[in-house]
């Protein structure tokens, strides 16, 4: 299944794809994709359902949203592809090394990405999240795909002059509107191979960043794992996997996100996140 959230007349709306690819309104029939979102009602759609559903035309709605509209949790590994942390002259962490970001941080597709006034410093990184389905604390390797509803896109953009202030990363992550998310959910069951999906950064049509799932230090059910032991994780969380090399603040001289540029998103076969930098 794909899935996107837009707002539409005011209003957020949920859309899914149907069988022949047009966007089906189905906020009617499972609510809007918020925290503790109920994945069994998207489970039982069938293809009577989203027929009997209004198609959106997606060129006329007001603008997306990201997937999950109020994410409980934002959770964000850092140094978790061995080639950025090469980049980044560190060693490869022992343990997932996670920092949070807000809600309020994020914007959806096609939405303006913000620059702050007070630094220059605005870094693109480009990642492939994964959105939690099923909750639950403790959780197994082994058991950690059940969790998982499904995947998209994120730019966990970086003011880097605030997150290099001090050891924590948290003030360089959570500028309002600094990043994005979205726009396509795809649930697992759609993912034949979750390690061999691939994420592509591009700057114009200059593609800056490519990395892949299976070069990640912590694969997707160890980071659910390792999270899992010190939070219960809930439906509607974002994890985001983390970056690869090829981000601005390691270019010579440090290259920056500029007014007017559009940041893309790629994940072939997934979603593709488009945002113009303001």
């Amino acid at each position: 299944m794909r899935l996107a959230t837009v707002e539409q007349d005011g209003d957020p709306r949920t859309v899914v794809l149907d069988a022949d690819g047009r966007p089906r309104d189905v906020t009617g029939l499972t609510g809007v994709v918020t925290a503790d979102v109920d994945i069994d009602k998207f489970a039982a759609l069938t293809d009577q359902d989203l027929h009997r559903c209004p198609v959106i035309d997606l060129d006329r709605i007001t603008r997306w949203l990201p997937p999950v509209t109020d994410p409980r949790r934002i959770l964000c590994v850092g140094f978790n592809y061995h080639n950025h942390a090469v980049e980044m002259d560190k060693e490869p962490p022992q343990h997932p090394t996670f920092f949070v970001r807000f809600p309020s941080s994020l914007v959806g597709h096609m939405e303006p990405v913000e620059r702050t006034p007070a630094s220059d410093s605005l870094d693109w990184e480009g990642e492939i999240a994964i959105v939690i389905g099923r909750g639950g604390r403790n959780i197994r390797a082994r058991d950690a795909a059940h969790h998982v509803w499904g995947y998209t896109a994120f730019a966990d953009n970086s003011v880097r002059e605030f997150q290099l202030h001090g050891t924590q990363a948290t003030a360089g992550k959570n500028f309002d509107r600094s990043g994005s998310v979205g726009p396509w959910l795809v649930t697992a069951d759609e993912i034949a191979d979750p390690n061999a999906l691939e994420v592509h950064t591009y700057l114009g049509d200059n593609r800056v960043q490519a990395g892949v799932l299976a070069d990640l230090v912590f694969d997707v059910p160890s980071v659910i794992e390792y999270v899992s032991t010190w939070t219960t994780l809930t439906p509607g969380d974002i994890i985001a996997t983390g970056t690869p090399a090829g981000i601005g603040y390691r270019q010579d001289p440090p290259r920056y996100l500029q007014p007017g540029e559009v940041l893309t998103i790629d994940i072939p076969g997934v979603t593709r996140l488009v945002n113009h930098i303001r």
